[in-house]
């Protein structure tokens, strides 16, 4: 509002103080639309009984279901694959809504504090203008037959609203305006948090679940597969004393026995990549026990390991004038991590700089590093699938090697990559073909977001 519009807002409104007659002549007035009340605070004296046995109904038929699916899977390694791999993928897809919708509160936060914010820092000129609005919506026009005094006071007010009452409407709808669109934000920030329980209890119980499938398999693996304590320590050993990501694949295929016999596994089933498109068949089947296609043929197919948003990409310039060697991704407090591709575990624990590091042979000259959790689910020379989960991610930021430790020309410097602002974990994947790292874009398969956009 103008100063102008100001000193003449005052002195309508000094004149309304002193009961002066306002007539509007043959100016109708809205009265402004007030302000939305408050939405009513929760009663948190009592506790909702009903919802509680709900919850305790709903977590004993959890329990039972899953009982009796490990029960159905005894012995069946292909229906324990399939367990994990459907309990995976359902909770990436939830633990993706929840970022999706935790981002939406975000905005919508901050949509609001703006709102408040300016609403507030206008309090007084929208003081005036709802009351000179109020007055003037109670205060009919003077009588045609009039004293002269009334009349002079008619022609006075008339002056002054001639002068006002345009930008007086503008300020009106404005204030509307602003009302409207904080009623709107707080509503839609209602549905939003709504959302955002369902989808937390949801995840929840696909977390339990998935918790004691992965559980079940790793029993399974330890007595069908032991590793020998030696061999675990050999490649703990091999890890400590190595500097290097190249070296240590190499060091660890040749010396330890559970990620040779992984590697003589991978180069045994190794077969060239045809052309064209590759017979996806094999995928379905839960029991393979060794990669359903070549590597190098799984472009566009292989699915992200976790939900999450992505802060760097292959290429990107990195903090010490270098490129990264992979791809960054912050996920939420203890996401489950999955294997992108078919394959064998050749390294499962500490590295440098790395924190838990996790590397698997993908058949082919390929490998596949991930790093950044803070737990890994598997075990030296266990056979994973594309989609199983493999790891946990932890509650707080952890670091991982984005580059230049790789290289031997450069010796051992493994550069930790830089902590997000939200805090959240960050899981660190990097592709490498005969030691040396790749793109790994081609290969992800396109997400349901991406193909909305086309």
């Amino acid at each position: 509002m103008s100063p102008r519009a100001a000193l003449i807002l005052a002195s309508l409104a000094a004149a309304l103080a002193f009961g002066g007659a306002v007539p509007m002549g043959r100016v109708a007035a809205q009265p402004a639309p007030s302000a939305p009340l408050p939405p009513p605070a929760p009663n948190r004296s009592g506790i909702d009984t009903d919802a509680l046995k709900s919850d305790v109904k709903g977590t004993e038929e959890a329990q039972r279901r899953l009982r009796a699916d490990l029960e159905a899977a005894k012995g069946d390694r292909a229906r324990l694959n399939q367990l994990l791999l459907e309990s995976a993928a359902r909770t990436r897809a939830v633990e993706q809504q929840l970022i999706d919708v935790e981002g939406r509160i975000a905005v919508l936060d901050r949509s609001a504090a703006d709102l408040s914010a300016s609403l507030a820092k206008r309090r007084g000129v929208l003081a005036q203008v709802l009351a000179a609005l109020m007055r003037m919506g109670r205060e009919p026009p003077p009588a045609i037959v009039m004293r002269p005094d009334d009349a002079l006071d008619a022609v006075r007010s008339a002056i002054l609203l001639g002068a006002l009452l345009p930008e007086l409407r503008v300020e009106a709808e404005t204030l509307a305006a602003d009302l409207a669109e904080q009623s709107r934000v707080r509503a839609e920030l209602g549905s939003a948090r709504d959302s955002l329980t369902g989808l937390r209890t949801a995840l929840d119980e696909d977390s339990r679940r998935l918790a004691a499938l992965v559980g079940e398999r790793q029993r399974r693996q330890a007595e069908e597969h032991p590793v020998a304590a030696g061999e675990k320590a050999q490649a703990d050993s091999v890890a400590r004393s190595t500097s290097d990501v190249h070296d240590l694949v190499t060091r660890l295929e040749q010396e330890v026995g559970p990620a040779a016999r992984a590697a003589d596994a991978a180069q045994a089933v190794t077969r060239p990549a045809e052309p064209g498109r590759p017979d996806l068949t094999a995928l379905k089947d839960p029991a393979r026990l060794t990669p359903a296609i070549a590597f190098a043929q799984a472009k566009g197919l292989l699915p992200l390991p976790v939900a999450g948003v992505t802060l760097r990409n292959f290429g990107a310039s990195d903090s010490v004038g270098g490129a990264e060697k992979g791809l960054t991704i912050a996920t939420r407090s203890g996401a489950p991590v999955s294997a992108p591709a078919d394959g064998w575990v050749v390294y499962a624990g500490p590295f440098r700089s790395y924190g838990q590091l996790l590397i698997i042979n993908a058949g082919g000259g390929y490998h596949i590093l991930m790093a950044g959790m803070e737990r890994i689910t598997v075990d030296l020379g266990q056979f994973v699938l594309a989609g199983e989960p493999v790891g946990v991610m932890g509650g707080l930021s952890r670091t991982a090697a984005t580059n230049g430790a790789q290289a031997p020309a450069r010796g051992p410097a493994a550069v930790p990559v830089s902590v997000s602002a939200t805090g959240q974990p960050q899981l660190y994947v990097e592709f490498r073909k005969d030691g040396i790292s790749i793109d790994p874009t081609p290969w992800w398969a396109a997400t349901d977001s991406q193909k909305v956009r086309g």
